[in-house]
């Protein structure tokens, strides 16, 4: 089995895909649909979006401990070729899963779950999925072969939340992927032009593919910010709105540093209020979190909107 598909083999796969499925994503679409066999079923399944190093991953692993915290069975997924996404869950870089797959020439029944999930603070569960090496393919195959291991393992049915960190802002076919398996996207934004540019080009990727697929804009997470006025402005004149702020706190930094979670860290006041506002939104999200309609703005309309007057 090669991984590295070559366009034109992933485009005819894409067109046959489409045809078999009836989901249209517009003319001129090559993207790689998603095989019915695949579907995520019984988790609430998130993806955070947002820009490149805008704290994704911060994010993405201390909301799994706080899914964990309250109860539930959680398996967070990395999507970044740096395949760095649960590092302060697991204190270490674990091999991702296309690196497992190389190693077995791509024979998935010579795998053990073990190989390639790994326990992860509090109980959750981690996968890196990795990535193509520059240049040579498609993340969003990289992604959908991820999942296709973790249910041939049978290790999506104990699993009560699942919650994909994808790479940056990219939002082509192939890192948009996850969103055919989301329930809710959420994007991860500080209060400053480029975040909240990249945002809007997020939400019109989330937008696309809400028309074919269950995956509905779920809100922002205001993140590395004093303040939220710009992103609260952008939320207000879109449609869309602020889930949760978490504050820009150099607690945040020294976890990073100390290779741990927030909920890891010594119980300052300044801590403890991070802490629960992650629990908070944990809640929220559980509960049937509200969808949005979301829309966006073009690129030179954002530009003369975000700033001050």
């Amino acid at each position: 089995m090669n991984l590295y598909t070559h366009p034109k083999t992933a485009e005819r796969e894409a067109r046959a895909l489409k045809k078999a499925s009836g989901r249209e994503d517009g003319d001129g679409s090559v993207q790689v649909h998603l095989d019915p066999a695949m579907e995520i079923e019984g988790a609430k399944v998130f993806a955070i979006y947002g820009k490149g190093g805008i704290g994704k991953s911060t994010t993405s692993s201390n909301l799994s401990v706080a899914f964990s915290k309250l109860g539930k069975r959680v398996l967070q997924i990395g999507c970044d070729p740096k395949h760095d996404s649960t590092f302060t869950l697991t204190k270490s870089l674990i091999p991702t899963v296309i690196d497992i797959l190389e190693e077995v020439d791509f024979h998935t029944e010579e795998l053990r779950s073990e190989d390639f999930v790994f326990e992860g603070f509090n109980g959750v569960q981690c996968v890196e999925a990795g990535g193509p090496p520059a240049g040579t393919g498609c993340g969003g195959y990289v992604v959908g072969q991820t999942v296709k291991l973790l249910k041939e393992h049978h290790l999506l049915e104990d699993t009560d939340v699942v919650l994909f960190d994808v790479l940056g802002d990219v939002v082509c076919g192939g890192f948009a992927s996850p969103l055919q398996h989301a329930e809710r996207a959420l994007v991860v934004a500080a209060n400053d032009f480029d975040s909240i540019f990249a945002m809007n080009r997020i939400v019109a990727a989330i937008k696309a593919k809400s028309k074919n697929y269950d995956v509905r804009l779920g809100g922002v997470i205001a993140n590395r910010s004093r303040e939220t006025d710009q992103i609260d402005r952008f939320n207000e004149a879109i449609g869309l709105q602020r889930l949760a702020h978490i504050a820009d706190s150099d607690a945040v930094r020294i976890s990073r540093l100390k290779k741990c979670t927030l909920f890891e860290m010594e119980e300052t006041p300044e801590v403890k209020a991070i802490q629960n506002e992650y629990l908070q939104l944990a809640e929220y999200l559980l509960s049937g979190s509200q969808e949005f309609d979301a829309t966006p703005m073009k690129d030179r309309e954002i530009f003369e909107f975000l700033g001050f007057e």
